[in-house]
């Protein structure tokens, strides 16, 4: 994996060992960042499952002002910390090490008012299909907090495995598909 544009452009990045952890295509990682490229500058981005934080870091790397990467496994915790002192990058970013729906329900709740994200993006594991409808209810509903105004939600799925087209006030406005794998976008509605 590395980064592909950015910053950090062509940096290497370490992947957590196994198979738990299926890191997103640098070609489909291309692909979503050229069409988030008029938002992405300045904007706060959070990474939920982040696994190695290479959609984060790459987010950072092309202008964003703030990463939140959110991961409970421990090696991917491991190679995501790895990943940040590698590239030298030592603000601009939080970890939360730990589960994306406690996450999401603490954050969302937080008073005075939570931090709130321009561009949200998730990708759990494919075989834990009940956290997309789980995660981007939270983020439709309980942790709408956390959406900034016209924020962009994007869930990486299996092509084979669509998402609903409405979780609460989220409502998908775009899907692109690349081999096996595909975006779905999801803006707020009210």
């Amino acid at each position: 994996m590395r980064i592909v544009a950015g910053i950090y452009r062509s940096r290497l990045l370490q992947a957590p060992p196994g198979m738990a952890t299926r890191p997103t295509s640098d070609r489909l990682r291309e692909t979503l960042f050229n069409v988030l490229a008029p938002r992405i500058q300045g904007a706060a981005f959070l990474d939920l499952y982040a696994g190695s934080g290479a959609m984060g870091i790459e987010a950072l790397s092309r202008g964003a002002q703030l990463a939140t990467f959110v991961e409970r496994a421990a090696p991917a915790l491991k190679a995501l910390r790895a990943n940040l002192q590698a590239l030298a990058i030592t603000d601009g970013f939080r970890v939360h090490p730990g589960s994306v729906a406690s996450f999401l329900r603490s954050a969302g709740s937080s008073k005075p008012k939570p931090e709130r994200h321009e561009v949200v993006f998730l990708d759990p594991p494919w075989e834990a299909a009940q956290e997309y409808a789980a995660t981007l209810d939270l983020l439709g509903g309980a942790a709408s907090g956390l959406l900034a105004a016209n924020a962009l939600v994007i869930a990486e799925h299996r092509r084979k495995s669509p998402l609903a087209e409405r979780f609460g006030k989220l409502q998908q406005t775009r899907l692109l598909e690349q081999g096996d794998a595909a975006l779905s976008f999801f803006s707020a509605m009210e």
